[in-house]
């Protein structure tokens, strides 16, 4: 599965796809401590590998730049879908809000 069929899906979450962006990333910052870490090692076999390596660190992150500016442009879009709808139905927005409260009172009151 490529990056690009992963952003593209509708059954991860934004918090699946943040926390996604976030485990990659550090991934990616381990790879290149460990390319820095082996740069001294001697071998033509190991230099090509590292400069593979190198590129597709390279190409990995591109795209995670890209999913990650998509990522935030939908939940900017969201947001902005939302304030209009509360602006457009307040007192809509204030009783879902308050049967929301509700709710966590009631879950939180019975613990």
């Amino acid at each position: 599965m490529s990056i690009k069929n992963l952003s593209s899906e509708s059954d991860f979450s934004d918090v699946t796809k943040e926390q996604l962006i976030a485990d990659f990333k550090v991934v990616v910052a381990d790879a290149e401590a460990l390319i820095k870490a082996t740069a001294n090692t001697g071998g033509e076999a190991l230099a090509n590998l590292r400069s593979k390596a190198e590129d597709s660190l390279a190409v990995a992150k591109s795209k995670m730049a890209d999913a990650q500016d998509s990522l935030v442009e939908k939940s900017k879009a969201a947001a902005k879908v939302t304030d209009e709808y509360v602006h457009d139905n307040p007192w809509k927005a204030i009783g879902v809000s308050a049967g929301i409260g509700l709710v966590i009172g009631l879950l939180i009151g019975r613990r």
